[in-house]
């Protein structure tokens, strides 16, 4: 069982710090049959990721092969309770089994905006929509279906908060949730660079974690660090995840040309965690999120128009992956969950993060350059990794009045510092 920290800043599995590290798989039920999906668990199991973040419904921006099962019946527009789909269900049960099996928590998102009246999503007219009325009843039918894998509940999905309507249909979702599933963790997944939450959702008591979603517009990748900031200085306290960092090969949002590179990703990840986004991230692969098929179409005019994924074969061994596993098992194996930030750079930038435990100062460092920090740092143990190739070799400080220079390492792209105090 997930559960909160004592300080309320981490999860915990079973007493012991759970690093949350998810892949994005919105599309499983509608589009990946069991084959595949018993190989993609391999892959990402073997890679070290423990969560699965899927969306319940049809995901409205996926990659389309073929004409999909739907949950329920429509009718004038809204989903039809009455008219429930159970082979859709019973697929979607399979598919979580088989996850739970080889060790993943599903994070499942109950309401995608576009089924939510008078949000962003719902603007393009492309999706039926839920009646305010059938919000509770379809809420206790989810969790008659998945209660029993223990799932993190993630009640909205790339929401925005518009109007009074809209935070009353996921305010009835999330206190059904919580009177019906007390103990598992509830979350709201916010669109991107969205900050401002409604009070009454923000602190209610039964939302256990802040997601926000640093996104994939390529002027704005501060947010992954400026949001982590904010959300970890929030009051009351919750864990903090950056839940959708800009995905592996996903061209730049407004179809502007361009697409995410695995540092462009790798640097995301570590700017959010080391800026108060401590509890976990989520990864990305354009091609799994929408699990793009050969022949597949994929609508680049919706929402924010990304260009063609690739095919899910090849986006499932996109490198970026391993960088996301490798922060996760270096977190966990050097007891970093606590890390919290620390302003000692003096460089004049924000894009080098910092942040301490009580033993160790762990720092990013996105372009080689000479670093310079307050305080001395005498340790002679102090070393840098690489984080694309690997390599790890020692710092070169020069001492000066109330502040250290590091000079620069041989790596041609980011790294990682690790300074003992």
């Amino acid at each position: 069982m997930l559960k909160q920290s004592a300080d309320k800043r981490r999860i915990e599995k079973n007493d012991k710090p759970f690093f949350y590290l998810a892949d994005t798989v919105w599309s499983a039920f509608t589009n990946i049959d069991l084959t595949d999906w018993s190989y993609y668990l391999k892959v990402r199991k073997e890679q070290g990721f423990n969560v699965l973040q899927i969306n319940i419904l049809p995901q409205w921006d996926r990659s389309v092969l073929k004409k999909i099962q739907e949950p329920f019946g429509i009718s004038e527009g809204f989903f039809d309770l009455k008219a429930k789909n159970e082979a859709y269900f019973k697929h979607a049960e399979k598919m979580l089994e088989m996850a739970v099996n080889q060790g993943f928590t599903p994070a499942l998102v109950l309401l995608w905006c576009n089924y939510i009246p008078e949000t962003w999503g719902a603007k393009f007219g492309t999706s039926p929509l839920f009646r305010k009325e059938d919000i509770k009843p379809y809420t206790e039918m989810m969790l008659e279906h998945f209660e029993q894998f223990k799932p993190i509940y993630i009640i909205s999905g790339d929401t925005d908060f518009p109007t009074e309507t809209v935070t009353d249909y996921y305010l009835e979702a999330l206190e059904t949730i919580s009177k019906k599933a007390p103990h598992a963790l509830k979350v709201l997944h916010i669109c991107g660079r969205l900050k401002d939450i409604p009070v009454n959702l923000q602190t209610h008591p039964a939302l256990d974690l802040y997601f926000y979603q640093s996104g994939h517009n390529s002027e704005h990748q501060s947010m992954a660090y400026t949001l982590a900031e904010h959300f970890s200085q929030l009051e009351p306290i919750k864990p903090v995840i950056n839940s959708e960092p800009c995905y592996e090969l996903m061209g730049y949002s407004r179809q502007k040309y361009g697409r995410f590179s695995r540092e462009d990703v790798r640097k995301a990840a570590w700017q959010s965690v080391l800026s108060g986004a401590i509890a976990g991230i989520s990864y990305g692969a354009h091609g799994i999120w929408s699990w793009h098929e050969e022949g597949s179409t994929f609508g680049s005019a919706l929402g924010e128009g990304f260009v063609s994924p690739f095919n899910w074969r090849q986006a499932l061994h996109f490198e970026g992956a391993t960088d996301y596993a490798f922060l996760k098992s270096f977190i966990l194996a050097n007891d970093l969950t606590t890390l919290a930030p620390i302003n000692l750079v003096l460089n004049q930038t924000p894009e080098i993060r910092a942040a301490e435990t009580e033993k160790v100062v762990i720092i990013y460092v996105p372009s080689n350059v000479p670093i310079y920090l307050k305080g001395q740092f005498v340790s002679l143990d102090d070393y840098a990794i690489d984080l694309e190739q690997g390599k790890k070799v020692s710092l070169a400080k020069i001492l000066h009045e109330e502040k250290t220079e590091i000079q620069m390492t041989p790596f041609l792209k980011d790294s990682l510092y690790v300074i003992h105090k």
